[in-house]
């Protein structure tokens, strides 16, 4: 009898999911797994999936994914004698022998679902069935266990809240200078809120003293749009969109940021404002969703609809040193409740009930 890690879905450029998938890991080494992949583990058993089934191939990548777990995975969980298969994201194979737990990050398709997107569907008629299937569901934040109740009425004692870390060797105070720049990390998916970060960005007074730096993925369907609002705005020179920056390089441009802005509409859990108060690095983050449960006493929570607060919290984290100070002393200490560790344990223990 064996556990089956799915993670046929894994990055080659890691974000969230594949972030979450890589720490666990070693933790859930203990259950003597196999892990489904296309990469390569060493120290691990591996059985060999398809390499074309991740978002990087875009919406074939995400189609071939969906097919292979609906026909192919619940063979390899014969063939392999499987008594569990854990996946990291909420994806199963429906109406089969497989007994399966899943990780749920957020219903944020569902709440600000976009026309014409497969991932409404998705998440309206498939994620739900996975949900009702499962043996039990993880989910990163209480606000995520409340949000599968209250979309798919899932009881709660079917959910258990175990929320993400950081890497403790990796996001750190460098006792690095602190440079000019405002710092956002994500993508650039309306919900995130960069258009209102821009113009709270804009309206600073002496605004053209510091920079906004945009780290994330350049997307055709939203970066020319708020390069041309950067453009109307008149603060071209100031605003950088950096794409994509190497998990290596991060933690020395978060250290030297003023501060992390990360005004998101709504998030499962928000892993940037914990890495950047791990780092020492103060945050201005919203009042809403995961974020405080993320951020606690330890960051400056505006609402993230007013772009006059987020203007006045960047204003203040610029202009006083004490301020500045506290938040990253509070900071660290706060980051300090979390760890790849407990987060690894709290799997364990709800996967060994199931297997």
């Amino acid at each position: 009898m064996s556990l089956l890690i799915n993670l046929s879905f894994i990055l080659t450029k890691p974000t969230g999911t594949t972030t979450y998938a890589f720490n666990l890991l070693p933790h859930l080494k203990s259950l003597q797994p196999t892990l489904l992949t296309s990469q390569s583990f060493p120290n691990y058993n591996c059985y060999q999936t398809p390499v074309n089934q991740t978002s990087e191939q875009g919406l074939k990548g995400h189609l071939y994914r969906l097919l292979w777990t609906q026909f192919q995975l619940p063979q390899i969980y014969k063939k392999l004698k499987s008594s569990l298969l854990f996946s990291p994201l909420p994806e199963a194979p429906l109406y089969s022998n497989c007994r399966f737990v899943v990780t749920s990050f957020d219903m944020i398709p569902l709440r600000f679902g976009k026309r014409f997107s497969p991932l409404t569907p998705y998440h309206r008629y498939y994620t739900p069935q996975v949900f009702k299937q499962a043996q039990h569901i993880i989910c990163i934040s209480q606000t995520t266990a409340k949000d599968i109740t209250d979309f798919y009425q899932i009881p709660a004692s079917k959910i258990t809240p175990i929320p993400l870390a950081h890497d403790r060797t990796h996001f750190l105070p460098l006792n690095l200078p602190t440079s000019n720049y405002f710092l956002y990390i994500g993508r650039q998916d309306p919900y995130k809120n960069i258009k209102r970060l821009i113009s709270a960005f804009a309206d600073l007074p002496n605004c053209e003293d510091y920079e906004l730096w945009l780290v994330g993925p350049i997307d055709s369907r939203y970066t020319p749009t708020l390069k041309v609002q950067v453009a109307e705005l008149g603060v071209t020179n100031q605003v950088k969109f950096l794409d994509y920056i190497p998990d290596s390089e991060l933690p020395k441009i978060i250290n030297q940021a003023i501060a992390l802005v990360f005004p998101s509409l709504w998030e499962g859990f928000g892993l940037p404002v914990l890495e950047a108060m791990a780092c020492g690095t103060p945050v201005i983050t919203s009042n809403l969703s995961s974020l405080p449960e993320v951020a606690g006493d330890a960051a400056i929570l505006i609402n993230p609809y007013n772009t006059g607060e987020i203007t006045e919290a960047m204003e203040a984290i610029a202009t006083d040193s004490g301020l500045r100070s506290r938040l990253s002393s509070q900071g660290i200490t706060h980051s300090q409740q979390f760890s790849w560790e407990k987060t690894g344990k709290a799997t364990v223990e709800v996967l060994s009930r199931y297997i």
